[in-house]
């Protein structure tokens, strides 16, 4: 993981996407914006309750910021499941309203267009980026507990193997920034939801005796998920930063509610 400062943004950067340069992933802090409250200050989600001309504001600074400044920006109306959406020329070619339609209920996005910056926005979730670097596709993963017992990621990378042929060998995947396991502390019907997925033996669910409360390792139980379709620790990055812990620097719904602010991790083909 780098910390890097652009035009008085900081951003999270990726050290496993270095060696390619045709490709570029991000995670926004929260400083550096015009929103107010609890949304305070670089919300660039348009659907969390922000004002949306402070959220088209922060947008703007943003792509200012960045390195290659996107042609399109694609944030998905989330809904916890595990529906993904490909990006494509037919998508391009819609009308905003058709574009509203087709991004509600989406948690994953995918393309092999350059210049589109797939987004995912996460407060306390985990957003995961993808870089197929044989066939030049990424895709954005957003992974909350019920999207992980669902196993979104896995679905979403046997999506890419349908539509662009990806196999596990030519992945790179950043895991950004989400609540860590000493955080997330959660109720018997989560803790059951992960035993009935499979998850018991893989070390996601730990029991804190003093509290009597069971902990899920979102990150982990998302990297397990990389594994089973191929992928070596090598090819994995965890960035390892607690949105809870780290509620001063990034959003976290926990923290601040759900009328908060979220965290934007994005990734885009670089348009040459």
């Amino acid at each position: 993981m780098i910390e890097r400062e652009r035009d008085n943004i900081r951003l999270v950067e990726y050290d496993i996407l270095r060696k390619h340069p045709e490709v570029y992933a991000f995670s926004t802090y929260r400083q550096g914006g015009v929103s107010t409250g609890a949304y305070a200050s670089l919300n660039c989600t348009p659907y969390v309750g922000d004002d949306p001309q402070c959220v088209l504001r922060n947008q703007q600074i943003l792509a200012e910021a960045l390195p290659c400044r996107p042609r399109e920006w694609v944030i998905p109306w989330q809904n916890h499941g595990i529906q993904s959406l490909a990006i494509d020329e037919a998508y391009l070619a819609a009308t905003p309203d058709e574009r509203h339609r087709m991004l509600q209920g989406v948690d994953a996005l995918m393309t092999s267009l350059p210049g589109v910056c797939l987004c995912i926005s996460t407060a306390d979730c985990i957003p995961i980026l993808l870089y197929d670097h044989t066939h030049r596709v990424i895709a954005a993963v957003h992974a909350g507990w019920r999207g992980t017992v669902s196993m979104i990621v896995l679905h979403t990378l046997r999506r890419m193997h349908e539509l662009y042929d990806t196999e596990g060998e030519d992945l790179s995947a950043c895991i950004g920034p989400g609540i860590s396991c000493y955080a997330f502390e959660v109720g018997t019907e989560v803790a059951d939801a992960f035993h009935k997925a499979g998850y018991t033996l893989d070390g996601i669910i730990y029991y804190d005796p003093t509290r009597n409360k069971n902990h899920i390792d979102l990150p982990r139980a998302n990297a397990i998920q990389l594994e089973q379709f191929g992928l070596l620790d090598s090819q994995i990055e965890d960035c390892r930063i607690c949105t809870y812990s780290q509620c001063e620097d990034f959003f976290s719904a926990r923290r601040l509610g759900i009328k908060s602010g979220r965290i934007l991790s994005g990734i885009m083909l670089v348009d040459k």
